[in-house]
């Protein structure tokens, strides 16, 4: 049984999108302050990590050592890589796109994917992270989202993780909390809305759109735990 969820954000508009009206109970950490709340008789635990993904992992271990939640929750923004419609995805999986070998060996030249944490020698070998099953009455389209400490603004990167890591979008926390997640056995979600296309224009996109696409993701966030 889920009952006490814990959110965390890259960014704090992310954060303070999630029921921003509803009375809270501040919590202070090393990490930032941590709201909680009360939402369809579950117990809701909000932090804003900060970027990047050790800052994510971090923020993972410290909800679970002071809170026990029973489920990960990832919501906010991210770059969309893929031809998928939609301007907001479900996470059904997620990965690490910087975790590997980069090397120049014969006829390869380039990166060798492994699974996050495996020792990065011999034949390429990687599984995406699967999420909580999404309830069917969210209805949202799903994704796999590819996680690298960089903000992706190249097409030809966008390409590569859409072709090679048949990537839907990209972020900088989501495979972090969920690579933790696997390691604790406690199940992880995400949801994320589209702020850019991971090209040329993302940083002006992203600032332009950050508000509305927090506020969506945080929208479905809370309908989907309403459902669980």
């Amino acid at each position: 049984m889920i009952d006490h969820i814990a959110i965390i954000t890259g960014v704090q508009d992310e954060a303070d999108a999630f029921l921003r009206d509803q009375p809270v109970t501040r919590v202070d950490s090393p990490l930032g302050e941590i709201r909680q709340l009360g939402h369809e008789g579950k117990q809701v635990s909000i932090l804003c990590s900060g970027i990047g993904k050790v800052h994510a992992g971090a923020a993972a271990l410290y909800m679970h050592s002071h809170f026990q939640p029973d489920l990960f929750l990832v919501i906010g923004t991210a770059g969309h890589v893929s031809s998928s419609e939609g301007d907001c995805f479900y996470l059904h999986e997620s990965l690490q796109a910087d975790y590997g070998t980069l090397e120049k060996f014969g006829d390869h030249d380039g990166f060798t994917h492994y699974n996050a944490g495996a020792w990065p020698i011999g034949p390429s070998d990687w599984t995406p992270f699967r999420s909580h099953p999404m309830p069917a009455a969210l209805a949202l389209p799903q994704a796999r989202i590819a996680t690298a400490d960089c903000f992706v603004k190249c097409p030809e990167r966008s390409g590569y993780l859409r072709d090679t890591l048949k990537a839907d979008l990209v972020d900088m926390e989501t495979a972090a909390v969920a690579q933790i997640a696997a390691l604790l056995d406690i199940p992880w979600a995400g949801i994320k809305a589209v702020t850019d296309s991971a090209d040329g224009n993302s940083s002006g996109d992203f600032h332009a759109n950050l508000e509305r696409a927090a506020n969506r993701a945080a929208d479905e966030a809370a309908q989907l735990i309403a459902l669980l």
